[in-house]
């Protein structure tokens, strides 16, 4: 028979009982089973599933099919689905705003009326202005599933380029609008992604692919990114080509303008972290581009410049980064000078305002910020209502004033006004919310990993819990990218908190918050550590009564996913139950998909014969065993993810459905018109939260209340 006909056979009629869970029998779809084997360094490794990499074909959609409808019939039964989305959505159900930012005289600003699907974007004439609707991405779509994913004004504030992205594609399309009138003009880019839009004149540089091959838009490895030049009015065909390398595919470059549209910097990335940085003076012609720093150990982000000197953050030299200053006359290192020095906090942001610098800080995963002056000198700290984060912070150099929000696990995103020179704050903007922080707590505890590291955890409870070893935990945890995890407030996370559940959020090695060694520490032949850490966190918990295995639940999203795939194929015991979100769950074929190869700076590559053994060893695809019990597992993926693909979790599912020897339900929740997450309407967040927080408490045997 041939592999087409048996696999249709398979899942439309030929059913495998696998488990049980707690509404009966539960009847997965048998996937078929192909011979596929792939060689790597005499090593033979099947992967059977491999069918379901074709995101196009009709047994794909087929297997989708049926696993959505078997994950469906389970949360029909759980009987307070029904009440958990009524309470998730008078929760969302409040105003929430975006910082404001000003350009020429125009402030801009989102809002989010509640449950609006996307946030519309405002615009008011000065800051005292009366608001009006600027853009509402509602109406680019009839669900909801068309968001905006990102803009710029041009310096003055007469133009606004804007990238909406559909179906939660990482793909954009650009449009140009005329801010005066709003008028929307002819201007339309496409296959652009991962871009900045750096305005300069009546145009801007902005990033993109070639055209992909019909079929392959989500799927195909993306190659060979160029930079062009816009020009407003013209077809896309006639945009000027400024930089491209065609010796160096898996390369990616992006541009940015400064503030003055003088000088334009040219990004060139081979992974996720580290660039090389070049810098054109565009006030002469035929200039060409001044190499400023190779790549791609290092990072060097430009904050600022004083006519050609330029101020950069950058971890070259100082793991925790620093400020620099680098003359473009004299980009040579021997004259780099050292602006802020690097301190035993991490160096996470810098803004430049009022002629300052704002520096925000890391000190154990909470915000720390400090005033500088241009010559390096600290001025003054800014004080926080408590441990939490500055987010979106708002300035430019030749104004005093700027914005920024302030959230932390018990606080909602707060925009206040800031005056750089006399360092006061004031409110600007405050939730509407009906929420009372009073009853819940917030903690930081710190516990020792397998090998002796000190890793930091966030813990948020009712006031009222008592650590007796029986209350529900949902741990989450990232540890990758160097990402850092801080304190945010989540509406979502409330519902499971006001249960009497525990939230808990583990610092891991990986991510960036300790500063760069932290994050090697967690990277290719280190990654154990991450996985480590986790498993760490989750007997720290359980040693010191805040629960035990029965009532542990473990969650993350992408790099996350694949934290949580690893954990519960090397202990699955230890764990109730599992949420791999969008993980990287095939460790050995992860970079053959879009953007995958970039990822090989953290993850290494099964190219390489001593990275492919590392990688083996976790990868969770690879490592789910014949006859073990697994947590009880909720898979989530989306049917547009064109950054980690769907077949990720396909192929996981379909091989935790087949070898699972337990009555744990283990299912696949498949979105459609979604991608990774980004721009996701609302609608559909609480849908996912519900089946979500349904799947976690009922496996966790609670039975929540409702105000």
């Amino acid at each position: 028979m041939k592999m087409k006909k048996l696999i249709l056979a398979s899942i439309m009629g030929i059913l495998a009982t696998s488990g049980f869970g707690q509404n009966g029998p539960i009847t997965y779809p048998k996937a078929p089973k192909s011979d596929v084997t792939d060689d790597y360094f005499e090593v033979k490794v099947a992967d059977p599933y491999r069918w379901l990499e074709d995101d196009n074909s009709a047994e794909t959609a087929d297997w989708v099919k049926a696993e959505n409808k078997i994950t469906e019939a389970y949360f029909q039964k759980i009987p307070f689905r029904d009440a958990l989305k009524q309470r998730l959505t008078e929760l969302w159900n409040y105003p929430r705003y975006g910082v404001p930012f000003r350009k020429g005289n125009y402030y801009f600003f989102t809002k989010n009326n509640g449950i609006q699907n996307q946030s519309v974007l405002y615009i008011q004439d000065g800051l005292n202005g009366e608001p009006r609707v600027f853009l509402d991405p509602n109406l680019l779509s009839a669900d909801g599933t068309t968001s905006l994913s990102g803009y710029a004004a041009s310096s003055d504030g007469s133009y606004f380029a804007y990238a909406i992205a559909k179906a939660g594609s990482d793909w954009n399309e650009i449009y140009v609008i005329e801010t005066a009138t709003g008028k929307q003009l002819s201007d339309k880019l496409e296959w652009v992604k991962f871009s900045e839009i750096a305005w300069k004149g009546k145009g801007f540089y902005y990033s993109r692919y070639d055209k992909p091959v019909k079929g392959g838009e989500l799927s195909s490895k993306n190659e060979f990114k160029k930079v062009y030049y816009h020009q407003i009015g013209d077809p896309q065909d006639k945009d000027h080509l400024i930089y491209e390398n065609k010796n160096a595919p898996l390369r990616g470059y992006g541009a940015q303008t400064t503030d003055d549209e003088q000088f334009l910097l040219l990004f060139e990335t081979e992974s996720t972290s580290g660039n090389a940085l070049y810098i054109k003076d565009l006030r002469k012609p035929g200039a060409e581009f001044v190499k400023i720093a190779d790549g791609f150990s290092f990072d060097y982000e430009v904050i600022t410049n004083i006519d050609e000197r330029f101020y950069i953050k950058t971890n070259d030299g100082a793991p925790r980064y620093r400020l620099i200053s680098v003359e473009l006359g004299n980009p040579g290192r021997e004259n780099w000078k050292v602006v802020v020095p690097e301190k035993d906090e991490v160096l996470q942001s810098v803004n430049d305002g009022g002629g300052m610098l704002i520096c925000g800080y890391l000190k154990d995963a909470k915000t720390r910020a400090y005033v500088y002056h241009i010559d390096g000198s600290l001025l003054h700290e800014l004080a926080l209502p408590g441990p939490g984060t500055i987010n979106d912070f708002e300035s430019t150099w030749d104004d005093g004033q700027a914005f920024y929000s302030y959230t932390s696990f018990t606080s909602p995103s707060t925009i206040y006004k800031y005056s750089i020179g006399s360092n006061k704050a004031e409110v600007f903007r405050t939730p509407e919310i009906d929420f009372d922080a009073s009853g819940i707590v917030s903690e930081q505890v710190f516990y020792t990993s397998k090998d002796g590291t000190k890793v930091p955890m966030f813990l948020v409870h009712r006031a009222d819990v008592k650590l007796d070893g029986n209350n529900p935990v949902y741990l989450y945890g990232y540890g990758g990218f160097n990402v850092s995890l801080t304190p945010s407030f989540s509406v979502s996370r409330l519902l499971f908190i006001e249960n009497g559940g525990i939230f808990a959020m583990a610092n891991l090695r990986g991510g960036g918050e300790y500063g760069e060694a932290w994050h090697q520490a967690g990277t290719k032949l280190q990654k154990q550590n991450v996985f480590d850490d986790f498993i760490a966190a989750a007997e720290y918990l359980i040693k010191h009564k805040y629960t035990n295995p029965k009532k542990l639940a473990i969650a993350g999203g992408s790099n996350g996913g694949l934290l949580v795939g690893a954990c519960m194929t090397q202990r699955p015991e230890l764990f109730a139950v599992a949420l791999p979100a969008v993980g990287v769950m095939d460790m050995l074929r992860f970079h053959k998909f879009t953007i995958g190869w970039a990822w090989t700076e953290d993850y290494g590559s099964s190219d390489d014969k001593e990275q492919f053994i590392n990688l083996l060893g976790y990868s969770p695809l690879h490592n789910l065993k014949e006859g073990t019990c697994y947590p009880a597992t909720l898979v989530t993926t989306a049917d547009h993810d064109d950054r980690v693909v769907p077949a990720h979790s396909f192929k996981f599912a379909a091989t935790l459905q087949e070898k699972h020897a337990c009555d744990k339900p283990v299912l696949i929740r498949i979105e459609t018109k979604a991608g990774h997450g980004a721009g996701k309407p609302i609608s559909k967040m609480i849908e996912e939260a519900t089946d979500m927080w349904s799947f976690t408490m009922y496996n966790l045997g609670m039975v929540p209340t409702f105000k």
